[in-house]
């Protein structure tokens, strides 16, 4: 299962594996790796360092070979974290779908954006809540896809986690927007 969420806040990781009824492998950015405790805690919840400044074809392995077990991998689309509304995703969701046909289940987090800092685990503030949507699967296509299937899926993922968002965080993916923007555009 391919577990797919909107991401605001560094607690996000936590709050998923607290909400899927079972345990989920993450891909987290490598620098998080470098502080020992994080690291400690990364590992603990499953999680693999991936680059983000170029294809990680190591990590993408990595997360195909879990998907390809029957483990649940949960990504954040979006590729950071964002925590003023959604941003067009980066495209590797769409080929870890489609090489593991393995479903997709939407989760939206919400009210986690106002918790930037660390030492604000010890002192939280707000509600937070975690949707889960439907399972779902998007279409397969014997022949290799253009840039622009590829994208108008990514979209599709993305779409399924804004239903689950309220209005004022669905950012491009609001109704009143028409193009999503690419990453760092917003």
């Amino acid at each position: 299962m391919l577990v797919v969420s909107n991401h605001m806040s560094y607690i996000d990781p936590a709050l998923l594996a607290i909400a899927i009824p079972r345990r989920l492998h993450f891909l987290a950015k490598e620098s998080a790796f470098r502080t020992p405790l994080v690291k400690y805690i990364l590992k603990g919840y499953g999680a693999f360092p991936i680059n983000r400044d170029g294809r990680d074809i190591k990590g993408f392995r990595w997360a195909l070979d879990q998907l390809q077990k029957g483990e649940a991998l949960s990504i954040f689309p979006e590729g950071a974290r964002n925590p003023d509304g959604l941003i067009k995703p980066v495209p590797g969701v769409v080929q870890l779908h489609l090489k593991s046909q393995a479903p997709i289940l939407p989760v939206a987090i919400t009210g986690s954006g106002h918790l930037r800092g660390y030492h604000r685990i010890f002192t939280p503030t707000g509600n937070i809540k975690v949707t889960i949507g439907s399972p779902f699967s998007l279409p397969m296509f014997e022949e290799k896809l253009q840039k622009a299937q590829v994208d108008a899926m990514a979209d599709m993922i993305m779409r399924r986690i804004a239903d689950l968002l309220p209005e004022s965080q669905r950012g491009v993916y609001s109704r009143g927007s028409s193009t999503p923007a690419k990453p760092g555009e917003h």
